[in-house]
This record gives C-alpha cells, sequence and structure tokens, in this order.
C-alpha cells in the first residue's frame, strides 16, 4: 500500500516521451505521490504549471522545439519556490551542469529505476515540508 504523503506537494512530469511518462506517472502515484498532471512537451508543460501550480517537475531534457533547460529557464521566471529533476538518456557532464545552473535540483541518467525516482523525489518532499 502506498505512503500517506503531503497531498499539498504536487508532481508535473513532462517528456515527450509517451513510454518515460507514463511510467514516471504510474511509480509516483504508486508510491502515494499526488501527480497533477502530465504533458508531452515544454509548451504543453508550462501551461499545466500555471493551472496545476506544481511544486515538483520532473522534466526530460531534449525535446522538439523547446528543450527541458529552456522549460526549466522560463518556469523560474513564472514561479519562485518550484523544485525541478531533469531527466535525460544523455549522461553527459555538460548536460547536468547546465540543468543543475538553469534551477534543477538534480538530475536522473534515464533509465533510472524505480528506487533512484523515488528517493530523489522523497529528498525534495522533505525539503518542501522544511521549507513550509
Amino acid at each position: 500500500m502506498a505512503e500517506q504523503r503531503n497531498q499539498n506537494f504536487k508532481v508535473l512530469v513532462v517528456d515527450d516521451s509517451d513510454f518515460s511518462r507514463k511510467t514516471t506517472v504510474e511509480i509516483l502515484e504508486r508510491h502515494g505521490f499526488n501527480v497533477v498532471g502530465n504533458a508531452s512537451s515544454a509548451e504543453k508543460g508550462l501551461l499545466l504549471a500555471q493551472s496545476t501550480r506544481a511544486n515538483l517537475y520532473i522534466v526530460d531534457v531534449v525535446m522538439p522545439k523547446v528543450s527541458g533547460i529552456e522549460f526549466a529557464k522560463r518556469l523560474m521566471e513564472l514561479r519562485t519556490g518550484v523544485y525541478i529533476i531533469m531527466t535525460s538518456s544523455l549522461d553527459m557532464e555538460s548536460v547536468v551542469i547546465e540543468s543543475i545552473s538553469n534551477g534543477a535540483i538534480d538530475f536522473l541518467t534515464k533509465p533510472f529505476t524505480e528506487e533512484t525516482l523515488i528517493n530523489s523525489v522523497e529528498k525534495i518532499e522533505r525539503e518542501f515540508d522544511r521549507d513550509k
């Protein structure tokens, strides 16, 4: 059974890969996280960010048109106090550094394990609870 979570801690997943997006959402929901939406593009993600007021964004770096890095920059202009986990199959130090320097609090290399994802999200959830 899923652990009881703070339902004020809202998660939004942004990834152009249907498989990655759905798998991430399923893992988070199985662990009791409040997933308030998911988007297949950065543009849709930014619209959802405004309507859902999510706290944590799990975002793929490589997406068509607008990258995850650009999404993070725009999100930080729209909202303060948000957390971003960037994901990518590109395991390059430059991508990790660019992600962190543009607002990401963590970076997960795909394919990541369920345990790795949940550990990262729980760490951010604890920080969210402390900050509130």
